[in-house]
């Protein structure tokens, strides 16, 4: 009986789809015209209006899913790094003219602290456009120059040699230039409409409002009364009531929230248009409308209210009979996309969820909006003239001062300076230290400070959370790709089977280097590139054959063995791509210096499975595959992406980088165009990803610092046209990725230390993981990587033992590995292999569970129609033991209590301790603080190795004996380093 893979897997699915996405979930331009009640046109403008989306192919159904997209973008607490890494630590500051002489200011400080010891330069480029953030790697070997960060920001010509600033008063200014990017407090209005109600003079005059209104007021906030409040107060009078005597406040992620409500501001009888109602909601850049009636009555339109500053709508209507919101949300055209998209259908029957999602589309919205041409032309202007004034006030004591420390190196450090000036410099460094410890200590207790303070009731699970896959994994990873649920990993012992519940399976020995590889279980192929130079070359094997050996354990293949499977003319190659949709007809390019060869597979699917019964093991998949041309480049290419055309007919198109160019090369007449130019010295090409939008064709850039989005238009004759065009997009990494990973709606950056999860609809960041001596395995279907996890050898106590000690707000999903302890060193470094799913990222669900090649279990399944069945080897149905033991151990990892018996997530006793919203942030800052201390202090192990201390250095860290351990390095590191730490 012969084994095939010809129908593919889920999980494989889902690695083909991950580059699609679509931005109708984020809505649609309309041109909404409003009229009065005798018809009369109004006002008209151009809103996106997002109504969630309705579409057929959903295979879920809404509300029987708990979100996990719900993310504020771009939070302070990952993107305000002058407060956060430079404010109150001893850093250097710099301030010069570019070759147009406009002023700019350069900051610069070496970190180690949320690097778990791995020492980092972080720089910030202060320019009239804006600021730029990168990180650099330390090396102590090197030395590192102001002009070479500068360099690495792009910035390569001056007017002015840039010169340091030595004194301490910089802080302020520099604290002030962060906060131009927008305040970290919210101020929304809240607009109450009754049913019928058709302009904005008409809801203005609404006194009060009915009690499903008061309902939703106490949903999103607290009642608080102005006089004597003494929290952010939003614009609203707390002296004299002058603006109504209470109002509506809230706490969300360290955000204060004040809502500006229209039936809580004074009223007027004798003014129609309430002004003063207006003056405060009309200046609202978000304002929510809750509307009163059915769903068929005349609907909210954003044209009725007469505002030039406000850009956001949320339309919230309420449903008695199912006690339920609905949300409707419009944007000026103008606003970039901005998330969470909305569920299909919109309707929220979990008012916790609700509130969250709310908040934090409300929060999103605010900042989008400040990206737009009105508020980022003011933004600019402002920021132009405080670095213009500062620059005036700085330059003349900087020529007064004849000092070698303003003209030196950033990799200059102090005990190589002269005894003499020593002294002066640390008296310098400690001034400089307490200036800005104090300045920090202000802006926290004014509320202004940008941290994270988890103030909702949930402890959300992120989708990006990695579980633990091989804890303690020997050996160095070369490559890898996913088989099932388990891992065919390249290593220097050879190449490995690694399953999470089972030992090492050799497969190939260590004579077979494989560089690069495809595990294809649908067409039931393994690709591989091997060896290196001019003795590489391209293998293909078939899984069912490798598959037998692992069961019969009758051989280890070898280099030697391999003969036959090596694919003709590919002698040589130091580079090959296969095109991401292979279902529609796998093509492979092979790269052999500065020539692309194309191959493609000779059979179809469907075709091949009529000549089933003609395959044996032993046959060689090389026959299967036929040479189809070949393409001459001008050099060789450093990344290479196959990207489907449309049709598939005369249009499929391949992307080559090298030199300083992106091209786009036709497959059937090899002409090659100009995609994208990298204007730089130096350039490092990341990735180049085929990503559908909508079925159209783009790609997204990855090189240096830079990710651009650039559409594909291929013509009939096949040639790609190439524009701009609006769809277009680029944002900018905090630090130099290896490895660029797609997977909607997230794009992450994988570097030496550090995880960056952004969007890829508009770049946005939303999380930022340090996972030291990070390393990324696989990534074609689940994403897989190596990490190092450090282990306190001075605890005896079992992962078991600590899970059941460990805190509810940090729960444990998986043990921590057992690494082998040293006499001499109190910690050892272990390499563990991690897991974050695929499906967690994209959203959906994989029902039925792939099975091990370790494990195999050959099942019958209906391939095409008209065709007899295949036996294949993963397991498409499951029997009632098999659901029970899975849905079981599915429970268990999701509260974090495997072994243990199953309990309620939350006790009516740790209910009582989960964060509440805070009617004074000082307050409630304290208490998170110090509690998140002892957390952070838990998770990070030693005491005497753990650099997790306040700006003044003096806090104590627990002994590990007595924390919880967790092994994922998401859980390990600390974020902050005012150690307010966001537990997800």
């Amino acid at each position: 009986l012969i084994t095939c893979f010809f129908s593919s897997s889920v999980s494989e699915d889902l690695g083909c789809r991950r580059g699609e996405f679509s931005r109708k979930h984020y809505g649609s331009v309309e041109l909404l015209i409003s009229s009065d009640a005798d018809g009369a046109i109004q006002r008209a403008g151009r809103f996106r209006v997002e109504n969630g989306i309705s579409d057929e192919n959903i295979d879920y159904t809404p509300g029987t899913w708990h979100r996990t997209d719900v993310h504020l973008e771009n939070p302070e607490c990952h993107t305000r790094w002058y407060f956060k890494y430079f404010l109150g630590k001893v850093h250097q500051n710099y301030i010069g003219t570019d070759a147009e002489k406009n002023p700019f200011f350069l900051s610069v400080v070496l970190s180690d602290q949320n690097n778990q010891r791995v020492p980092q330069y972080r720089s910030i480029l202060w320019r009239k456009t804006g600021t730029q953030k990168i990180c650099l790697p330390y090396c102590p070997t090197k030395t590192l120059s102001v002009k070479s960060i500068l360099s690495a920001m792009s910035l390569d010509k001056f007017e002015k040699s840039p010169r340091e600033i030595l004194d301490p008063e910089i802080q302020k200014d520099l604290l002030v230039l962060e906060e131009q990017e927008g305040s970290v407090n919210f101020k929304f209005g809240v607009l109450y409409a009754k049913d019928g109600q058709l302009t904005d003079d008409e809801m203005f005059s609404n006194e009060t409002g009915s009690e499903s209104f008061q309902r939703f007021l106490g949903l999103m906030g607290d009642k608080i009364t102005l006089k004597g409040w003494t929290g952010y107060r939003g614009g609203l009078d707390t002296k004299n009531d002058t603006t109504g005597s209470f109002s509506i406040y809230t706490v969300y992620q360290g955000h204060e929230i004040m809502f500006h409500v229209s039936t809580m501001l004074p009223y007027s009888r004798e003014n129609k248009q309430q002004v003063e109602r207006k003056r405060h909601i009309g200046n609202d850049i978000v304002t929510i409308v809750f509307q009163e009636g059915e769903e068929s009555s005349p609907a909210f339109k954003p044209s009725m209210i007469r505002s030039h500053f406000t850009h956001i709508f949320a339309l919230v209507r309420y449903n008695k009979q199912n006690d339920s919101y609905r949300l409707k949300i419009f944007s000026e055209e103008s606003v970039p996309l901005f998330g969470p998209p909305l569920p299909s259908p919109p309707v929220f029957t979990n008012h916790r969820e609700f509130r969250d999602f709310v908040l934090v589309k409300l929060i999103n919205a605010e900042k989008a909006t400040l990206e737009t041409p009105t508020f980022a032309q003011k933004r600019q202007r402002t920021l132009d003239m405080l670095i213009r004034s500062l620059y005036q006030d700085l330059m003349p004591d900087l020529h007064k001062v004849n000092n070698m420390l303003n003209r030196r190196s950033f990799s200059d450090v102090l005990p190589e300076s002269p005894k003499s000036t020593r002294k002066k410099e640390e008296a310098r460094q400690a001034e400089f230290v307490r200036l800005g410890q104090a300045l920090k200590l202000k802006t926290t207790v004014k509320g202004d400070a940008p941290t994270n303070l988890t103030t909702t009731s949930l402890c959300k699970k992120e989708p990006w959370e990695a579980q633990s896959f091989y804890n303690n994994f020997p050996h160095e990873v070369v490559c890898a790709d996913s088989w099932g649920q388990s891992l065919l990993v390249s290593t220097d012992a050879g190449i490995l089977l690694v399953d999470d519940d089972q030992p090492l399976v050799q497969v190939f020995d260590k004579t077979l280097q494989i560089k690069q590889m495809h595990v294809l279980e649908a067409l039931n192929l393994l690709i591989a590139r091997t060896d290196k130079g001019k003795d590489s070359r391209l293998l293909v094997f078939r899984l069912s054959a490798i598959q037998k050996d692992i069961e019969t354990k009758q051989m280890i293949r070898s280099k030697y063995d391999c003969r036959e499977n090596k694919l003709e003319r590919t002698k040589g190659c130091h580079l090959y791509a296969i095109n991401t949709h292979h279902g529609s007809g796998l093509r492979i390019v092979v790269a052999i210096r500065n020539k692309l060869l194309l191959v493609t597979k000779k059979y179809s699917l469907c075709n091949s499975l009529t000549s089933s019964s003609q395959l044996s093991s032993s046959d060689s998949p090389v026959d299967e595959f036929q040479y189809i041309r070949e393409i001459c480049l001008s050099d060789p290419p450093v990344v290479m992406t196959l990207i489907d055309g449309p049709t598939g007919d005369s249009d499929n198109m391949i992307c080559v980088a090298y030199r300083h160019q992106f091209d786009l090369i036709n497959e059937s007449t090899g002409e090659s165009c100009r995609l994208h130019h990298v204007e730089a010295s130096k350039v490092n090409f990341v990735a180049a990803i085929d990503v559908y939008e909508d079925g159209e064709a783009g790609l997204l850039l990855c090189y240096n610092y830079v990710c651009q989005y650039r559409k594909v238009h291929p013509l009939n004759g096949g040639s790609p046209f190439i524009q701009q065009s609006a769809s277009d997009f680029h944002f900018s990494w905090n630090q130099v990725p290896y490895a660029v990973v797609c997977a909607f709606p997230y794009i992450l950056a994988f570097t030496i230390d550090s995880i960056e999860v952004r969007l890829v609809v508009n770049g946005n960041l939303v999380h930022t993981a340090v996972v030291p001596e990070l390393q990324l395995v696989s990534s074609r279907s689940d994403i897989y990587f190596k990490a190092t996890t450090a282990a306190s050898g001075s605890s005896s106590s079992s992962s078991r033992e600590m899970s059941s000690r460990s805190s509810p707000q940090t729960p444990i999903t998986y043990e921590m590995s057992e690494c082998p302890l040293s006499s001499l060193e109190g910690e050892v470094p272990c390499k563990n292999l991690y897991k974050i799913p695929l499906s967690n990222l994209v959203g959906r669900s994989i029902e039925r569970p792939l099975k091990s090649p370790l494990v195999p279990k050959v099942v019958t399944t209906p391939i095409c129609s008209g065709i007899a069945s295949v036996p294949v080897t993963h397991s498409l149905s499951l029997s009632r033991m098999e659901i029970k033991e899975i849905a079981s151990r599915t429970r268990k990892e999701l509260l974090g209590l495997l072994d243990e018996p199953i309990s309620k997530t939350e006790s009516p006793k740790q209910q009582k301790k989960l964060p509440q919203r805070q009617s004074d942030l000082k307050q409630g800052a304290v208490q998170s603080t110090s509690s998140d201390r002892l957390i952070s202090s838990s998770l990070e192990g030693n005491s005497e190795q753990c650099h997790l201390s306040t700006s003044s250095e003096t806090d104590t860290v627990a002994n590990t004996e007595e924390s919880p351990l967790s092994s994922s390095p998401f859980q390990l590191t600390s974020l902050y380093d005012e150690d307010i730490i966001d537990l997800k």
